[in-house]
């Protein structure tokens, strides 16, 4: 499961806090991996941080409260500070290995009596995705069907580089959608001690 630490569009307290998050739960999930970051504006602190487990911490999604005196303005009177934990949907993956289905049939066309007697066009779906490619290009079943496959590896391409761009997008606005209250979780202080 993949999931984004957000600050949304909180002061440094905020940023201080999802990095103070982030590795709290490094502890609480020892396989947890850092899979990217958006720098905040002081040191040791994130605007964004997109993490991959393979457990489930889908409980960890929503709000998380941080009460704290400012560790960058101490006489500011605030002391509550949130940040948004979202768990982003999986991309979905084309699965290149999976089995394809083949079709022959009648072309017709250039090619002369062999594209009329011969079954040289080839249909391929592709089983996991439903995705359905043609060639008739070639006066053979062998060239048509490496065409074929070829048609299909850059259309499973294609689709996988498009979920990917999708995934982005998602945790980009996602990044924006913080709501405060209701915390999932609390900590307290500056040694971020877990209250709730």
């Amino acid at each position: 499961m993949r999931i984004q630490i957000s600050s949304g569009q909180g002061p440094a307290e905020c940023e201080r806090a999802v990095a103070l998050f982030s590795e709290a739960i490094k502890g609480e999930y020892p396989n947890m991996k850092l899979i990217s970051s958006v720098m905040g504006h002081n040191k040791d602190c994130f605007c964004s941080v997109i993490m991959e487990t393979d457990q489930d911490v889908s409980g960890l999604e929503g709000t998380i409260a941080w009460i704290c005196k400012s560790p960058f303005r101490p006489h500011h009177k605030r002391k509550n500070w949130y940040i948004q934990v979202k768990v982003l949907p999986e991309a979905e993956a084309a699965d290149e290995n999976s089995d394809y289905k083949i079709e022959y049939f009648h072309c017709g066309g250039k090619g002369g009596q062999n594209v009329n007697k011969v079954e040289t066009g080839v249909r391929l779906t592709h089983i996991a995705t439903e995705l359905v490619v043609t060639a008739t290009e070639e006066r053979t079943q062998q060239a048509n069907r490496r065409i074929a496959i070829k048609k299909m590896e850059e259309l499973l391409a294609q689709r996988q580089m498009e979920a990917g761009a999708k995934a982005i997008s998602d945790a980009r606005h996602g990044h924006y959608e913080i709501v405060r209250g209701n915390p999932v979780r609390v900590y307290e202080g500056l040694n971020f001690r877990r209250k709730m």
